[in-house]
């Protein structure tokens, strides 16, 4: 008989939320606790800079409880102190635990005490290797002593989502037979089943039926890098080049600055878009890029891209390059910064075509599945 899982997540979160229901109607019971409810009421989203609510059911075909948050603490560590959690622990029946990062103090003691209580503890982090090793100081080795030899022994399971954070886990000489893959997903089929009308989008939008389309989809603020885009559309000077920023932040009275200052042409900056609607943009896209740097520890909307068949252009501190680009094949990966490779790398792509598509986009992310996760957690069920 199969264990219940139970995830542990800071608040509902769009691209989990479908598989706790995914997981549920494949016959794995699966439930959610949540320190908070704020994506669900509404709120402030302070990067993108305006209040946010997701349109698309993020308590639907699973068990959700929330409980009450004893912190007032905005940020930080202590933003999120559930003390009814963690005494959950004593009379839940033994189960497995998938808890999302150690980052908040509800977090970090069901890792340390969950196992105490006979639970199977999961943790599934998405730090990747390549950023770690660029920290530096006595914090960090203050920081990597506690997790390998107060945190990480009371852990049974540590979920990679890819390469990077393998390597990551690797990193604290755990036993391979701890590490379980458990891939970064979106819900694939959604963004499969969309239908619409290409045409009618591209006229919508004024974009002209010979002009190939970038699609940037992501919140514009410094971990993002949008203007290295910006700065690379410019070097191109392309006449048959369109680029979409889709979302909005911080960073907006900045690109539309300097798109003014040097008199771009054939930029649209959309504003945020709701997840009912973001599939329309990957649709007409021919090429999708990210330039992130530190912090980007995946980059979720190139697996949105990806189920349209997009190539992709991605900086090498995106923590998804190494897993969703194969070099040559569905896309380039280009230093972080180097705005004149990223032009450079575009211009392979929609100028001179010179990926080879032996493995494509949409294959590739048939590997990056919810029925992956599911199949690999039923395993330590």
């Amino acid at each position: 008989m199969l264990k219940n899982i139970i995830f542990v997540n800071s608040h509902p979160i769009q691209y989990f939320a479908p598989m706790y229901k995914y997981m549920n109607e494949n016959n794995v019971p699966t439930s959610a606790w949540y320190c908070s409810d704020h994506s669900i009421k509404g709120g402030l989203d302070a990067e993108f800079g305006q209040k946010i609510t997701w349109d698309i059911p993020l308590l639907e075909g699973y068990s959700a409880r929330f409980f009450k948050n004893s912190s007032s603490k905005k940020t930080g560590f202590f933003r999120f102190v559930n003390f009814g959690m963690i005494s959950k622990l004593v009379s839940e029946p033994k189960t497995v635990i998938v808890v999302h990062g150690y980052h908040y103090f509800t977090h970090f003691m069901i890792l340390m005490l969950g196992s105490l209580f006979g639970h199977t503890v999961c943790f599934r982090s998405d730090v990747p290797y390549n950023h770690e090793v660029l920290k530096k100081g006595w914090k960090q080795k203050l920081k990597r002593f506690g997790l390998q030899y107060i945190l990480f022994p009371r852990i049974n399971y540590f979920l990679y989502v890819g390469t990077q954070n393998k390597l990551f886990y690797e990193s604290f000489n755990i036993q391979q037979h701890r590490i379980v893959s458990c891939p970064y997903a979106i819900d694939n089929d959604r963004f499969r089943n969309f239908v619409c009308d290409k045409e009618k989008i591209r006229n919508d939008l004024e974009i002209d039926i010979k002009d190939k389309v970038i699609v940037f989809s992501a919140k514009y603020i410094d971990k993002k890098r949008p203007l290295d885009l910006l700065e690379a559309f410019h070097q191109l000077n392309e006449q048959n080049l369109c680029l979409i920023f889709v979302g909005d932040g911080g960073l907006r009275e900045e690109m539309e600055q300097y798109i003014r200052d040097n008199q771009l042409q054939k930029v649209l900056l959309t504003g945020f878009v709701n997840q009912s609607e973001i599939p329309k943009y990957y649709a007409i896209a021919d090429l999708f890029v990210m330039c992130s740097g530190r912090g980007e520890h995946w980059g979720l909307s190139a697996n949105e891209a990806m189920n349209f068949n997009v190539p992709l252009v991605l900086s090498d501190l995106t923590g998804c390059a190494d897993d969703l680009v194969i070099p040559n094949s569905n896309g380039f990966i280009f230093e972080t910064g180097n705005v004149t490779e990223l032009a450079a790398k575009i211009k392979d792509v929609l100028i001179y075509d010179k990926l080879t598509k032996e493995v494509q986009s949409k294959e590739l992310i048939d590997k990056y599945s919810y029925k992956k996760v599911l199949d690999n957690l039923v395993k330590l069920c």
